[in-house]
């Protein structure tokens, strides 16, 4: 039986939500927060409230019944490092979130709003696969000095459900195949799947791997460090140049690959020179994961908002094909992915975890 899920996905300034009713979408919206909206608020997490608020009153607006809803699933947040999965929300859970333990981001509301909803109609609400999912191989931990290791911050939701819906589109298990998944969007992460686990990725979130529209990736260390120690940036406009003000912002003053694509069709040199770079570097990062391996990878697959861009993808495809076949998914399918987990959890088709600090 079909069940009827809501599901929810914070951004800094919107919230996306849809309902679904088995794998069909009934309706998806967006609610856009203006700044002055936001502005009342200390932290991030006490806006929960007012925007589970915005969505029954949306909800209401559209005559929904809400007593229809079997499951609330919202995106995970910063939590402590969990493998994949699909989590059931607990007040352990929310009790790190709302005190933004590791970390303050918007995806933090996604288990506050589904929680409250879901008190509200006694029904399960859960998390899927949040960035902090961490399945790294204890290699895989090291950098290049004792006192740094290596972390797992990426788009592991996207990741993981383009993953199985590759195998399930092959009629074979997730956990028996070899994947190199790279999602392209404001971040830019690079995933070696191996039997239903990503054991290696790049901290997307501040500085590892290819630059993306918004962020660095990685810096030379040395000048680095020595910009760090010149007396002329303060720790926050450093940490600004790595995320939110550096990749295609700090060369072309644009986070919008649009822009950039219009650029280069306007003959813009340099907005090409930038946009062969940026190929250069992800298709790189793509191929030094296939030797963990030994070049034994089923797929690669390309996906994010950027893989709508033809060229980008075809760019990567011709510097990567000889490894594996390349498979384009282009877009996030968050809340496709959401919906899907929630039905699983319903059915009884995937395991529930439970989430301890």
């Amino acid at each position: 039986m079909q069940s009827v899920v809501l599901v929810i996905n914070p951004g800094s300034t919107s919230t996306k939500f849809a309902v679904f009713h088995g794998d069909r979408c009934i309706f998806d919206q967006t609610l856009n927060h203006s700044a002055e909206e936001l502005s009342g608020f200390s932290t991030i997490a006490s806006q929960y409230e007012f925007r589970e608020k915005a969505i029954q009153e949306a909800l209401k607006e559209r005559d929904f019944d809400m007593s229809s809803l079997n499951a609330v699933v919202g995106r995970g947040g910063l939590l402590h490092p969990i493998p994949g999965g699909i989590y059931r929300i607990n007040e352990a859970m929310k009790a790190d979130l709302l005190a933004a333990r590791y970390g303050e981001h918007a995806s933090n509301l996604g288990a506050l709003i589904a929680d409250t909803f879901a008190k509200q109609f006694g029904i399960p609400a859960f998390i899927v696969d949040p960035v902090v999912v961490d399945e790294l191989e204890d290699v895989a931990r090291v950098s290049g000095h004792k006192l740094f290791k290596r972390i797992s911050i990426f788009h592991a939701l996207n990741q993981k459900a383009v993953a199985r819906r590759f195998a399930k589109e092959r009629g074979i298990n997730y956990e028996d195949i070899t994947l190199i998944v790279a999602h392209l969007g404001g971040g830019i992460s690079v995933g070696l799947h191996r039997k239903g686990r990503v054991i290696d990725v790049n901290q997307a979130l501040s500085g590892e791997g290819p630059f993306s529209p918004e962020r660095s990736g990685t810096l030379p260390a040395g000048d680095l460090a020595r910009l760090c120690f010149s007396g002329q940036y303060t720790l926050q406009e450093v940490l600004k140049m790595i995320t939110g003000k550096g990749g295609m912002v700090s060369f072309l003053g644009t986070n919008n690959m649009r822009d950039i694509e219009h650029m280069r069709d306007q003959g813009n040199k340099e907005a090409d020179f930038y946009f062969q770079a940026f190929v250069y570097q992800v298709g790189k990062y793509i191929g030094s994961l296939a030797p963990v391996v030994e070049g034994k990878v089923d797929a690669i697959i390309l996906t994010g908002g950027i893989a709508f861009w033809k060229e980008v993808t075809e760019r990567i495809s011709q510097m990567v094909s000889f490894i594996a076949p390349v498979v384009v998914y282009p877009g996030e399918g968050e809340l496709e992915a959401l919906a899907i987990a929630g039905q699983m959890a319903l059915s009884g088709e995937a395991e529930v975890k439970e989430y301890v600090p």
